[in-house]
C-alpha cells in the first residue's frame, strides 16, 4: 500500500512513478486506484480513455479481473486496475479489497494499492489487504507529524515492512538548513528513510518512459523502487548537485528564481 496521513503530498504521483520504475526492472507489476471517488491514477499514466471497467465493477462481478486492467503505453510489464468515480465508499469493503489484491498478487510479482490519504475507510480496507507500505510524507513538520500517526496504525495492524519516502524535496533548501533532511525525518519518525525525491517537473508529467533519459525524480524513484526490492535503502543523492563552487552558484540562482 501507498499511503500517507496528509493530502497532497503526491502520493499518486509517486505510486505511478513506482509501478513504472518496478516493470522498468522486470517486475510485473499492477496499480490500483483505491481512492474511490477521488481516483486519478489512470489521469496520471495517461490510460483514462482506454478504460471499460472499474475496480467496482470486478467487485460486484461485472466483468473479469483481467477485462478491467488497462496496460500501460509505455511500460508493458505495468498494468493499472482503475478506481471508480462512484463515491459509495460502501462499494468496496475490507473483504472485496483482500479479495482482489489476493486475486492479483496470484498473477503479479507486485501490487501497489494507491490509498486515499488520510486513516479514514479507504485506510483500513487496504491495511488489511497489503503485507507492506509505503509511508509518503514531504519535508515539513505539519506533514512528518501526520506521518508518525500513520505509522503506528500501520505497525499496530501488524504490518512490518515500511518503507518511509520524503517527497518534494529541495536540495538546495536542504544544504542551507532551511528544510528537513533525510536524518531529521528519521530522528523524527524513528525510522529508516528509504526514499528522497526532489521537487520535478519530470516526475508530474509522467511523460518520459524509464527505458529513456530519466529526471532527477523519476532517477530518486527508480532507487527507492530498488531499495524496496533489495531490503536495502539505496537513496538518492539530491543534493549533489548544489556542493561546491559551482552548486553554490546554482543555489543562489535557484533562491532569485
Amino acid at each position: 500500500m501507498v499511503t500517507s496521513g496528509k493530502g497532497g503530498v503526491g502520493k499518486t504521483t509517486l505510486t505511478a512513478s513506482l509501478g513504472r520504475a518496478f516493470a522498468s526492472m522486470g517486475e510485473k507489476t499492477v496499480a490500483l486506484d483505491a481512492d474511490l471517488g477521488l481516483n486519478n491514477l489512470d489521469v496520471l499514466l495517461g490510460i483514462d480513455s482506454r478504460i471499460v471497467y472499474d475496480i467496482v465493477d470486478v467487485a460486484e462481478g461485472k466483468c473479469r479481473m483481467k477485462q478491467a486492467l488497462v496496460r500501460d503505453t509505455d511500460e508493458p510489464e505495468l498494468y493499472v486496475l482503475p478506481g471508480a468515480h462512484s463515491y459509495d465508499r460502501t462499494a468496496i469493503d475490507a473483504q472485496s479489497m483482500r479479495e482482489i489484491v489476493g486475486r492479483l498478487a496470484r498473477s503479479f510479482d507486485i501490487v501497489l494499492v494507491d490509498c486515499p490519504a488520510g486513516i479514514e475507510a479507504g485506510f483500513r480496507r487496504a491495511v488489511g489487504a497489503c503485507d507492506e507500505a509505503v509511508l509518503v510524507t514531504t519535508p515539513h513538520i505539519s506533514s512528518v507529524r501526520d506521518a508518525e500517526t500513520v505509522l503506528t496504525l500501520l505497525r499496530q495492524n501488524g504490518m512490518t515492512h515500511i518503507y518511509t519516502a520524503v517527497n518534494r524535496v529541495r536540495g538546495d533548501l536542504v544544504l542551507s538548513g532551511e528544510m528537513l533532511s533525510r536524518c531529521d525525518v528519521e530522528r523524527l519518525l524513528g525510522t529508516e528513510v528509504y526514499g528522497m525525491i526532489p521537487e520535478d517537473d519530470g516526475m508530474n508529467l509522467m511523460s518520459n518512459s524509464f527505458d529513456q533519459g530519466l529526471s532527477a525524480g523519476q532517477s530518486a524513484c527508480a532507487a527507492l523502487a530498488r531499495g524496496i526490492l533489495s531490503g536495502s535503502p539505496e537513496v538518492f543523492d539530491l543534493t549533489k548537485k548544489y556542493r561546491g563552487l559551482f552548486g553554490g552558484l546554482k543555489r543562489r540562482m535557484k533562491r532569485r528564481l
